[in-house]
């Protein structure tokens, strides 16, 4: 068979792999909504008596939101409706805001992105070198402070590190603002930059360690040990021995980007950043059902495709993988 007929076959066979993994985030995304709205539906408090607040009401107006927000329908058919809404795009209308759920969302969806994108590009651009680097004088004293220095990143909780930076670098040495997104433009860039600092200081402990370790794995292994005794140089060796660890160096950038996401809620709620995390404790408080399963579902697709295009950068990273693509 020539090369030419093999191309559409391979690109077929990863088209294949894609379907069905977009397929199966749908399912899971099926359950996570199902999963949500059960959880909230047995939530304890009262969705009247928090629109009502501490204002008189009368059975009238009790019957009247009940009525509204079809409270008093069984549970599968509320599910039901809302499911066949949100097929259809429609998220319906924030019970809290007032606001369709896709314009609330969308105004704070952007400072989130910026803040996760800095804590990424932060966490990546430092631990990667810094693994490498380390695994590299493996047992020295650069080494070993760096390995603690990762372990204070590790054992320190989001919130502490955020009430500690905000303390230093707010208050007591006021470079960055406490708390806030600013007024627009390289204004909010500056209020996002303390957060995004701590979010990344955390989860680059964690890449930087794994990215330590596979290098480690690497430079210990047979091939590399094979390698020396032929005589290559060292910085070519351990060029290979980067290239072979590449892998599991992207998994855990993939890994650590899913947990910025779910770490954006505690930041966001520490520096007052009126962002998507915000957003998602407020609706969980107030019982904005619907808002809550807008956010939940945008985070497991946004998880879900993080972890396909993972999963496709091995056909790009590493020949034994697009071995067995090919063979299957």
């Amino acid at each position: 068979m020539s090369p030419r007929t093999r191309r559409p076959e391979r690109g077929g066979r990863t088209a294949r792999t894609v379907i069905l993994r977009i397929a199966g985030v749908l399912v899971i995304l099926l359950l996570i909504s199902f999963l949500t709205f059960t959880l909230l539906y047995l939530a304890p408090g009262d969705l009247v008596k928090n629109l009502l607040g501490n204002r008189p009401s009368s059975p009238d107006a009790i019957a009247a939101i009940r009525a509204q927000y079809r409270l008093d329908d069984p549970f599968l058919v509320r599910y039901g409706d809302w499911l066949l809404s949100a097929l259809r795009g429609d998220f319906g209308v924030s019970i809290r805001l007032q606001q369709p759920v896709t314009e609330v969302i969308g105004a704070r969806l952007p400072l989130t992105v910026l803040l996760i994108a800095l804590a990424f590009l932060f966490a990546v651009v430092t631990a990667v070198p810094l693994g490498i680097w380390s695994a590299a004088r493996n047992g020295s004293a650069i080494d070993r402070a760096v390995s603690a220095a990762s372990l204070f990143g590790l054992s320190a909780p989001s919130f502490a590190l955020a009430i500690l930076a905000i303390s230093v670098f707010s208050i007591l040495i006021p470079v960055f603002p406490a708390y806030g997104a600013g007024d627009g433009g390289l204004d909010t860039l500056w209020h996002v930059l303390l957060p995004a600092l701590v979010l990344a200081l955390g989860i680059g402990a964690i890449l930087m360690r794994m990215t330590r370790a596979a290098v480690l794995r690497e430079l210990e292994s047979d091939a590399i040990t094979f390698a020396r005794a032929r005589g290559i140089p060292e910085r070519r060796v351990r060029g290979i021995a980067l290239r072979a660890a590449l892998i599991p160096i992207v998994t855990s950038a993939g890994l650590i980007l899913t947990f910025i996401i779910g770490g954006t809620i505690i930041v966001e709620t520490v520096f007052a950043l009126p962002g998507i995390g915000q957003l998602l404790e407020e609706a969980v408080l107030f019982k904005d059902l619907p808002v809550v399963q807008a956010i939940t579902l945008l985070v497991a697709a946004a998880i879900a495709g993080i972890t396909i295009l993972v999963d496709l950068s091995y056909l790009a990273l590493d020949p034994r993988v697009r071995a067995r693509e090919r063979a299957a």
